[in-house]
């Protein structure tokens, strides 16, 4: 599952935070695996709380890695991934911005998780610069391919992209990566949504057979539509 949270800040309700809604919204899927963008840690604007960890305490998960991308309101503001199994070799890639641009800091956040039978994957959740300019998710995108061709495990990524199925950014990303949907359904605004910029997709070459991929119409929560995918790892 790969969800921007919105910092659990229902769009509709300017300054609420809705951390249980969130919760609800990713436990009704049972993922295994959860990418989320957008997440508080101590920040004022979210209570001082730590978005991420009480996710994992409210859905019961196992494995819980929060990579910040900046400093923000008090706190900490980034991305996170939530794993019912075991994860280890936690690590937080920089991702590139062109000096000048005034482009926020982003990162990749990757795990290795510990499956059962002693498979093991790596899982990476990401959030790719928000310009108009693509110049910077270019270089990000690049960053992201050159780790991946240097992975060894089977790869799947998930994330807000912040570019659409037609642009150059996701045509770079294609090089190195199979996204679950080709045809996809648009993931932002939840109302009315006319774009998709969130993407789960698996390194080509890695033993993935991708079940189904679908758009969850949860549209209270955040300002994004969740996305889920089903694989089969062969």
């Amino acid at each position: 599952m790969s969800y921007n949270i919105h910092h659990a800040n229902p769009p509709s309700v300017p300054g609420k935070i809705d951390l249980d809604a969130i919760a609800k919204t990713i436990a009704d899927q049972k993922p295994d695996l959860v990418a989320l963008q957008e997440v508080d840690v101590n920040t004022q604007r979210s209570g001082k709380i730590n978005e991420a960890s009480m996710l994992a305490m409210k859905l019961g998960m196992k494995g819980l890695f929060f990579a910040k991308a900046i400093d923000h309101d008090g706190g900490e503001y980034g991305v996170a991934i939530l794993s019912k199994y075991p994860i280890s070799e936690q690590q937080i890639h920089r991702l590139p911005t062109k000096e000048g641009t005034k482009g926020e800091p982003r990162v990749l956040a990757t795990v290795q998780v510990n499956l059962p039978g002693g498979k093991k994957i790596r899982f990476a959740s990401t959030h790719l610069d928000a310009q108009q300019s693509d110049m910077n998710r270019l270089l990000q995108i690049a960053e992201i391919n050159k780790i991946a061709q240097q992975e060894q495990l089977p790869l799947i990524i998930a994330g807000d992209l912040n570019a659409t199925p037609e642009s150059a950014v996701i045509k770079q990303f294609d090089e190195q990566f199979t996204r679950t949907c080709q045809d996809c359904a648009f993931t932002i605004p939840v109302i009315n949504p006319t774009k998709t910029i969130d993407f789960i997709a698996y390194r080509i070459g890695s033993a993935f057979e991708v079940v189904s991929h679908q758009i969850i119409p949860e549209r209270y929560a955040s300002d994004h539509l969740p996305i889920v995918s089903v694989f089969k790892l062969n």
